[in-house]
């Protein structure tokens, strides 16, 4: 008789931020991942140490000598809402084995440096910027500029949390761990397989190719309805920082003359250009996400972080990775359930099995109105998947999902023994 496998995964309402942890059981084998751990600080349902000491302590109670572990934790890309929580000091106590993150993190690439810090640089200019602005209008503060702030905020290196994530500058967990820069330039190295709890994680994006990272909105009639952020009736537009990997997406304006040394001041004076350029880092740095699959034997969860057009082409272009997405369990609903992450086609074409659609939000009051995307929930639950919203938590059902106040909502599974591979 075979030996029962089932998939746990618990979504902590962190409030606009994901943290998620995934527990795998195979008779007396247990393999234990966490997804992210951040929270945006305009949508906090509580302060993040809260969060994490609650995930640790579920990890102490369900550890057998009672030393919180972790075989995996994946940190998608490196946006506040989903890495700000590590860098609580209270990860010090927990053994991380493993610990993977996007190629752009990586500081031996040439690549990864050139993008990565093009996103430090263009995001510290944009908060100067738009603290400069508050500051000439007395302490007032636009709509437009609180948005290019929170981006900006947002977007910012989070310095101690990613310090902890690479094992560095005297930060970390319990004990060294190995750190993964995904995918790797080694093809097999991107299914990464644990043989003992039937796990096969398929790393799928996000996509090294420079074509495909440059592709961060999505064409109308492959999305839900939306202003795109980069675009103006005016004339031609200029890329925010190095164009071989952001957008054929542009700027209006004064930015050309600025864009070299990214001196954002010369758009003082023009707050909607300020939020363009906002919105352009911000969707940049959402399309680095680690994008992957989690298959349990023949059981399968998507994780796609914030991944937008540019990553989910890359998926699709390739069929042994679409074949991945038609039989899903579970899907981490990309980007707070927003309306530049999920693909329509995906939800009305390639996801042809019913399952969960996990949606971690809580609200932030300029986006209380479109997100999650009312469309987008709708055509979920159409398509016969189960929303489960964080800010909502759902009945209890018995054996398949666990409420446990609004700190999380567990969804568990029973491998379906096929598909491995």
């Amino acid at each position: 008789m075979a030996t029962r496998t089932t998939i746990s995964v618990r979504m902590y309402n962190v409030g606009f931020g994901d943290a998620f942890t995934v527990t795998v059981r195979r008779g007396d084998d247990t393999w234990r991942m966490l997804v992210d751990c951040g929270v945006h600080s305009q949508g906090r349902a509580r302060p993040i140490r809260e969060s994490v000491r609650a995930i640790i302590a579920d990890l102490t109670e369900a550890a057998p000598d009672h030393r919180p572990h972790l075989d995996v934790v994946v940190a998608t890309h490196h946006h506040a809402d989903h890495i700000t929580g590590f860098a609580c000091e209270e990860w010090e106590q927990v053994l991380v084995d493993e610990v993977w993150v996007p190629f752009v993190e990586d500081p031996d690439d040439a690549d990864a440096r050139r993008i990565r810090g093009g996103q430090a640089e263009a995001a510290n200019g944009l908060l100067a910027l738009s603290q400069r602005r508050v500051a000439e209008l007395d302490g007032r503060l636009p709509a437009s500029v609180e948005q290019a702030r929170m981006f900006a905020l947002n977007a910012q290196g989070n310095a101690a949390a990613t310090d902890r994530l690479l094992g560095r500058n005297q930060r970390g967990f319990a004990a060294p761990h190995r750190v993964r820069f995904l995918p790797s330039r080694t093809e097999a190295e991107n299914r990464i397989a644990v043989d003992r709890v039937g796990v096969v994680a398929h790393i799928l994006g996000p996509s090294r190719d420079i074509k495909f990272l440059a592709r961060m909105d999505p064409p109308t009639q492959q999305s839900w309805p939306l202003v795109r952020a980069g675009t103006d009736s005016a004339g031609p537009l200029t890329p925010l920082f190095h164009a071989r990997y952001i957008s054929s997406s542009q700027l209006p304006g004064r930015l050309p003359e600025a864009k070299a040394d990214l001196a954002l001041e010369n758009l003082v004076h023009d707050d909607d250009r300020l939020l363009r350029a906002a919105a352009i880092l911000e969707n940049a740095v959402n399309n680095t996400s680690v994008f992957f699959v989690l298959d349990v034997s023949g059981t399968r969860l998507l994780f796609p972080g914030d991944a937008q057009q540019g990553a989910w082409e890359y998926v699709f272009s390739d069929a042994r990775n679409v074949d991945l997405l038609t039989d899903l369990a579970l899907y981490k609903v990309g980007h707070h359930g927003s309306h530049n992450a999920t693909p329509r086609r995906f939800v009305e074409k390639d996801w042809q099995t019913s399952g969960y659609a996990m949606v971690p939000f809580g609200p932030v009051q300029r986006w209380v109105k479109t997100i999650p995307k009312k469309s987008l929930v709708e055509s979920l639950e159409q398509h016969h998947h189960t929303v489960v919203r964080a800010d909502q938590p759902p009945e209890a059902v018995p054996g398949h999902l666990a409420v446990h106040g609004d700190l999380w909502t567990e969804v568990t599974l029973t491998a379906t023994n096929h598909h491995q591979e």
